[in-house]
């Protein structure tokens, strides 16, 4: 049965075309009723919306096959993240699509609202030629303020410095270097408050974010502030702006999106302020934008489902870490590394230690976390483990998990290394790359070894003494086991030693009783590595 996308929201023609190339069913959703939804989810694996469509926990329980959701715009408030993340489904977005229409249409606002440009025009269409009413202002020496430096906001700032504005901004993940690059002012938000003649917002709607701009934010802005909103619905505080264009603490406003959409009653008791210019949601509606978006959208979720490299995963670092070619030979031999921990240690795991050396380690350490995890929890965790859910799943188990970095203290330039604890047990087991991608496990606990991370290894502890591998190759030979090599790890002589030995096939449990027995060995278990 061939892959299916649903799609439940208007989407640009060429989302079905990219999709029909890439040989997946279209299932279009887009005039369904929830209960329809409801029916047909659970067949799906990828899932493409833009704001008409919200994805709730009643959604994702439902669609019990999808890997990925793709939201044909930037923000992704209508998708329950923390479930979707929990339930190991990507979110991706279309973050750039539409960065040109939206930056567009807030300048347009801007200059609608302090021109006075839509009662002015609906004034003369009414028949009168009245100038008076519609003096305006000059954008020319004016401050705006920006709260929210993203692509958006940073095009908008690009606009604003052609006007001969003041841009200044606050941005608490963007750097005083990025920001004066841009021409931009970085200040902390008080005083982007008490500066601004205007202020635009270009945030996502987030709990920090919700009613950004409320009665106690708003009494600290210069009386006969301009407010721009083109973001989301909820940033700016509707009641608490409606109360100010009231009062003339606020001189203007200009809205595109609302807390409610279509807009309640209520709302419209702000929509229809003499001072207020207002439109339905359309700074991302041009052509160009709604063609660019779905085509990003469309192929983030096509390389998605055809386990491809995915760049706009917003519920993932760890995904988008993992397309840079450097890191991909370590990742695989972290998930194997954390495989292999899984099945020495065979006792509960309480904390987990990832220890990166040396420089590509060290610069990819989050998304090799993450992929250790996948190693360690997939084999042993009732519901599939990826790269989404794999901290979510470790955090609510009471998995303690740090990280730690260190420069190459060893003859391997860059290595792996976990340490496990639980049931007052310890391990460790280290790896590194030989050369290309050929991952190999470099020791386990003290013991110096060298085992491939393919195929199957048996591994046990044993006294340092003459006779013992030959007793185990013995017990092997009369199986018709096949050893492909050996590897032989020891503290010193005549102590113990570890004995890895990499066999043809896996080896049943019958013959693992078989090599416990002996006098000598213990700690026997097998090593898999899946291809």
């Amino acid at each position: 049965m061939s892959v299916q996308v649903l799609i439940t929201d208007s989407l640009h023609p060429i989302c079905f075309e990219m999709l029909a190339d890439a040989g997946f069913a279209v299932v279009d959703g887009s005039k369904w009723t929830r209960a329809e939804i409801l029916k047909s989810c659970p067949e799906v694996q990828g899932w493409i919306i833009r704001s008409g469509t919200t994805i709730d926990a009643e959604f994702l329980n439902a669609a019990k096959s999808l890997v990925a959701i793709g939201r044909a715009g930037v923000g992704v408030d209508n998708v329950d993240i923390p479930t979707a993340t929990k339930k190991g489904v990507l979110v991706l977005n279309a973050p750039e699509g539409n960065t040109i229409s939206t930056a567009e249409h807030t300048v347009a606002m801007l200059l609608a609202m302090t021109r006075k440009i839509p009662p002015a025009a609906a004034s003369l269409l009414s028949g009168k030629w009245d100038r008076k009413p519609f003096t305006g202002g000059e954008l020319y020496g004016k401050t705006i303020g920006i709260a929210g430096i993203g692509k958006i906001g940073k095009a908008v700032a690009e606009r604003c410095q052609a006007f001969s504005m003041t841009v200044i901004g606050y941005d608490p993940m963007l750097t005083l270097e990025a920001a004066s690059k841009m021409g931009v002012e970085l200040v902390e938000l008080d005083e982007m408050y008490r500066r601004s003649d205007f202020i635009t917002v270009h945030t996502p709607l987030i709990p920090a974010t919700t009613g950004l701009l409320n009665d106690e934010t708003i009494a600290k802005c210069k009386v006969g502030v301009g407010i721009i909103n083109c973001a989301r619905g909820g940033i700016v505080d509707e009641d608490a702006l409606l109360r100010a264009l009231e009062s003339g603490h606020v001189g203007a406003a200009a809205l595109d999106v609302y807390s409610t959409e279509p807009p309640t009653e209520a709302l419209f008791r702000l929509i229809r302020h003499p001072n207020v210019v207002a439109t339905p949601h359309i700074a991302a509606s041009t052509e160009e934008a709604q063609e660019n978006v779905a085509i990003q959208v469309t192929e983030q979720v096509i390389n998605a489902l055809s386990g491809e490299v995915v760049l706009t995963a917003v519920n993932a670092l760890a995904v988008r870490m993992s397309a840079q070619p450097e890191v991909k030979p370590f990742l695989l031999l972290a998930e194997r590394l954390g495989s292999a921990a899984h099945q020495i240690f065979q006792h509960p795991v309480d904390r987990l230690l990832i220890r990166c050396h040396g420089d590509v380690p060290r610069r990819y350490k989050d998304v090799l976390k993450v992929v250790a995890l996948k190693g360690l929890l997939a084999a042993n965790w009732k519901e599939p483990v990826n790269l989404v859910n794999a901290e979510v799943i470790a955090h609510e188990s009471g998995l303690v998990v740090d990280v730690e970095t260190f420069q190459s203290e060893h003859s391997f330039s860059n290595l792996i290394e976990l340490r496990l604890q639980g049931q007052g047990h310890s391990m460790s087991v280290s790896g590194t790359i030989f050369s290309g991608e050929d991952g190999r496990i470099t020791s386990v606990d003290e013991y110096d070894v060298e085992i491939k991370t393919q195929g199957q290894s048996l591994l046990y502890r044993n006294t340092d003494k003459p006779g013992m591998l030959a007793k185990v190759g013995q017990i092997l030979a009369s199986n018709e086991i096949n050893i492909g090599s050996l590897s032989l790890g020891r503290s010193r002589p005549g102590e113990e030693a570890l004995t890895a030995i990499t066999v043809d096939q896996v080896i049943s449990d019958e013959i693992l009783v078989q090599v416990a027995n002996i006098e000598g060995v213990n700690r026997v278990c097998m090593l898999e590595f899946m291809p």
